[in-house]
């Protein structure tokens, strides 16, 4: 990262992949919502769960101040986001989640991943 865009990096809340976390959880659970009642302690709990993981994981891993911990906490971060895309499809298998919210779920997911990797290769490479 250049010296410019650090300075603009202040707290966890300046990383355009928290802000692309926080975005998916709240796709996530306005889209579970209409899931059945009978799934809210199955996939839609996993769901939910998967979705809070990816910016929380990114917040306590900015929090530890240092870039080896920090990419760690960055793949597990990614981890929780391959996971929550697995739900989101057997969702769409289930026809509990379709047309324009499953749209919009996919590639905001698409979108924090190609950001997450792209952050990760950015800490990965201040750690040597």
């Amino acid at each position: 990262m250049s010296s410019t865009t650090q300075t603009r990096i202040r707290t966890y809340r300046d990383l355009v992949a928290w802000q692309l976390g926080m975005d998916l959880v709240e796709k996530v659970y306005k889209a579970t919502r209409v899931f059945p009642d009978a799934e809210r302690y199955g996939l839609t709990s996993q769901m939910r769960r998967s979705s809070v993981s990816v910016p929380a994981n990114i917040a306590e891993g900015y929090g530890r101040g240092r870039n080896k911990e920090f990419h760690r906490f960055l793949e597990v971060a990614r981890g929780s986001l391959f996971e929550l895309q697995t739900h989101a499809e057997l969702a769409r298998r289930l026809g509990w989640i379709k047309g324009e919210s499953l749209k919009e779920l996919r590639e905001l997911m698409q979108r924090s991943d190609a950001v997450l990797a792209g952050l990760m290769s950015s800490v990965r490479r201040r750690e040597t």
